[in-house]
């Protein structure tokens, strides 16, 4: 994406826009799935430190009956379908607890494999970091109250960083598991002895979601000329717009907290940024922190060369996150 902007737009404009800013209704959940690849699980097998992460090959584990610990590394490649980087890890304690348990299993109330935390360090597909999803709870077993019976964890997010600074909710397991291996098997290598592919449900609740900005004759989306898109003066397929907008979260280069957005450079926003128009994607042509602004964005994007003519619905979601809709006149 081309996220360097051909047009900021006059001060005076953009001031009444974040001055007299209104949110729609934040969104109470995002939806994300998380396609891991190469996870290994390796199990502590072996006592003697001097062996960790010593062989090159594929080493199998000789997996005690339970209360082993694993660390388990893998690879983000996706969310939502779209190509994603970054480094899944998880730290696990082996319960084996069930109501009727094995010889070794622990007695318990409940089904559950193991105890485990998660850490989600997610960056974009050029490698730009976007921020982290932290998580700890129950694998194996069913999913938590409430959740889909295809889960099989009880997870709960504990925190997050950057895009995803202070987000709740739950996280569900699909199914998979990462290829047990010794830790005497070497990290360095897991790519070339490969590993399996697991899939996360994660259901966030963010601590600030995006939000299309409106001011008090609608939506804060405007032609090239900087006039407001209305029923007056409404947009056109194929025509590039910007919208200004909230919660697009951090930027490139970063901006301390409470600090404003500078000109030069201009502070890109460092996640995915998508705009849709009636549920398809249009094309973003640049994502900046507004200069001057604190918590203030353009985006601009062109309207796809299809959309029908009358009120259109937009969306801006920023790492995953979506904004509430909002209208605007396409003739």
């Amino acid at each position: 994406m081309n996220r360097k902007p051909n047009v900021i737009g006059p001060a005076a404009l953009l001031a009444a826009v974040f001055c007299q800013l209104a949110h729609g209704q934040q969104s109470a959940q995002a939806n994300l799935v998380i396609n891991l690849q190469n996870a290994v699980e390796y199990q502590a097998d072996i006592s003697d430190p001097s062996q960790f992460a010593t062989r090159p090959n594929v080493t199998p584990s000789v997996q005690p009956r339970n209360f082993f610990a694993v660390t388990i590394i893998a690879d983000i490649v996706s969310i939502n379908g779209q190509p994603a980087k970054g480094m899944y890890v998880a730290r696990s304690r082996a319960l084996v607890a069930s109501p009727a348990p094995s010889p070794g299993g622990a007695i318990a109330d409940v089904t559950r494999a193991a105890l485990r935390e998660h850490v989600f360090e997610i960056l974009t597909a050029d490698g730009t970091p976007v921020g982290t999803i932290m998580s700890l709870g129950f694998t194996g077993g069913s999913g938590a109250p409430g959740e889909p019976s295809t889960d099989r964890a009880n997870l709960a997010i504990v925190g997050g960083t950057g895009a995803f600074l202070g987000a709740r909710g739950v996280i569900g397991a699909t199914g998979g598991s990462g290829r047990a291996a010794s830790m005497a098997e070497d990290p360095a290598n897991r790519r070339i002895n490969g590993g399996t592919s697991i899939t996360f449900n994660v259901r966030l609740i963010p601590m600030t979601v995006p939000q299309i900005s409106s001011t008090a004759t609608g939506p804060a989306v405007v032609h090239s000329d900087f006039t407001m898109v209305s029923a007056s003066h409404p947009a056109k397929a194929g025509e590039i717009l910007a919208l200004f907008a909230t919660g697009l979260g951090p930027t490139v280069p970063e901006v301390d907290p409470g600090q404003s957005f500078s000109a030069e450079p201009l502070a890109l926003v460092n996640s995915p940024v998508v705009v849709t128009v009636n549920g398809k994607p249009a094309d973003v042509l640049a994502a900046v922190g507004y200069p001057g602004s604190v918590d203030g964005y353009q985006v601009n994007f062109r309207v796809p060369n299809d959309a029908a003519t009358s009120l259109a619905v937009i969306q801006v979601s920023a790492a995953w996150i979506a904004s509430a809709p909002v209208s605007i006149a396409i003739q």
